[in-house]
């Protein structure tokens, strides 16, 4: 992380804390690498009360400077404004997902949203965004593309789900905030593994064993997200000359 400053020219770091244990080692570790210069950025969107109160007790466990920008109402005039875009497109352009899965483009604006934010505290200060992605998350797509993977950096982004935790103990993050569920809350009651229909211990099991460390059916799960997802780890295409 030391290098990356170096190589940037920056002077130290802004991290999106969102309550969560990812959020939490990331910050500790920009901490650690450029004491006295990490801002710690709390950014609700209609938000759990509770992620809030769990990245309030890290900062506050740590020391950590904060700033807090309520972006609930920016998320409204946002999402008022693409709806009435959308509502004037031509009716056979209006195609969209099943209603079971329209919360998602407003549910991806959140961490878009965040991401801006974060760019602008750290382009105003000369740092740069430290981001808080695992490789387990990663592997599978579970981000939002420019969203939560718009970042300068990933300081754990070779740890599984497992590894964070660990790391998280040995960094004396507070057992609370380790023993909730994870979660990308973007929504009230979101948890990371609903979403992904399967643990992080499955997950892992695949990933350092292969296909063959967890049921077929699973392993065909999982390589199905791979596939998806491999758009949002890859630079956008060009075509070849």
């Amino acid at each position: 992380m030391r290098r990356q400053l170096l190589v940037a020219g920056a002077r130290g770091f802004v991290v999106g804390l969102s309550g969560g244990v990812d959020s939490a080692v990331v910050a500790r570790l920009a901490q650690l690498a450029a004491a006295g210069n990490v801002i710690a950025a709390l950014l609700p969107a209609h938000s759990d009360p509770a992620d809030e109160h769990d990245a309030a007790l890290i900062a506050a466990h740590f020391s950590l400077t904060t700033v807090r920008v309520d972006l609930g109402d920016t998320c409204d005039v946002a999402a008022r404004a693409g709806q009435d875009a959308l509502a004037a497109l031509p009716e056979q352009m209006r195609g969209g997902p099943p209603a079971d899965e329209r919360r998602g483009p407003l549910a991806n604006m959140k961490p878009r949203l965040r991401m801006a934010v974060l760019y602008f505290i750290a382009n105003s200060v000369n740092y740069l965004v430290a981001g808080t992605g695992n490789r387990s998350e990663s592997s599978i797509g579970s981000f939002t593309k420019y969203g939560d993977s718009g970042v300068d950096l990933l300081p754990i982004g070779h740890l599984v789900k497992s590894e964070v935790l660990a790391l998280a103990r040995e960094l004396n993050v507070p057992a609370a905030v380790i023993d909730r569920a994870p979660s990308a809350g973007l929504w009230i009651g979101q948890t990371d593994e609903e979403g992904m229909g399967f643990s992080y211990a499955d997950l892992e099991r695949y990933l350092e064993e292969g296909p063959q460390g967890v049921p077929p059916a699973l392993a065909m799960r999982i390589e199905r997200l791979i596939r998806a997802s491999e758009h949002k780890r890859a630079l956008p295409p060009v075509p070849e000359e």
